[in-house]
């Protein structure tokens, strides 16, 4: 470890100030990663950093600031757009990060979404943020969705609106039927079985493991197909022919 790099990260915060504005001729990426590792750098020392035309040029530099928790939100945001894809997706699930500058980030990943590969949306998926789950949910890629189902952000009201979706691929209902920790959940159970999407088979599947309250509200659920109408009629003690005259009638 050289001299300035000792400095730098021992400074105190008028002696970290100091060696900024003195020295930034001779600082690089990884000078400027001793800098923020201090525990006393402060959003004007950053400024001084990035307002260096010659250190503003390096993307780790800028990575390393957009990401820090005490860069001001204002020079955070200005350098979101410019990110890569994979810097974005960390600086939307790091906590650390001002709340304002991670959304920012998730928004710039969603509109890049499209031009990724299923396999880097895989690796998104494991990763988002609550922020970016929405839009990772309205994929059609069941490999997505699958990553997604693994991500231990995902919870139940951000995955609600896909369970309910009437556009919802059916091979991806499924797979949240199958999934381990989702698939076992009453609330899960409940919303396919009134999702009109869902196979008939795998609907059927289900309610056995309703109360008969909530079998009787597929019953009457005139979107639900007749198969899983009729089968929630019988297990809620209705009689199916009489069911079906009743709904004929209506």
């Amino acid at each position: 470890m050289d001299d300035l790099t000792a400095r730098l990260r021992a400074a105190d915060p008028a002696e970290l100030a100091e060696l900024v504005r003195e020295r930034r001729d001779e600082l690089g990426p990884e000078s400027v990663r001793h800098v923020l590792r201090n525990s006393y750098v402060d959003s004007r020392v950053i400024g001084d950093l990035l307002d260096h035309p010659r250190l503003r040029k390096h993307y780790e530099v800028r990575r390393q600031i957009a990401a820090h928790p005490r860069t001001s939100q204002a020079r955070a945001m200005s350098l979101i757009a410019g990110l890569y894809w994979r810097d974005l997706l960390r600086i939307g699930a790091d906590t650390r990060v001002r709340p304002a500058v991670r959304r920012a980030a998730d928004r710039r990943l969603a509109t890049r979404l499209g031009r990724l590969s299923v396999g880097e949306k895989v690796v998104v998926a494991r990763e988002a943020g609550p922020g970016l789950m929405p839009r990772l949910l309205k994929e059609s890629d069941a490999r997505v969705v699958g990553a997604l189902l693994e991500n231990p952000r995902l919870t139940e009201p951000l995955l609600a609106p896909l369970l309910s979706s009437h556009v919802a691929p059916p091979n991806v209902l499924r797979l949240v039927a199958d999934d381990p920790r989702w698939g076992s959940r009453y609330s899960t159970w409940r919303a396919l079985c009134r999702n009109p999407a869902t196979p008939v088979e795998l609907a059927t599947s289900l309610l056995p493991s309703l109360r008969k309250p909530d079998c009787r509200a597929v019953a009457a659920d005139r979107r639900v197909p007749a198969p899983v109408r009729r089968r929630a009629a019988l297990l809620s003690g209705q009689d199916p022919d009489e069911h079906a005259k009743s709904e004929s009638l209506n």
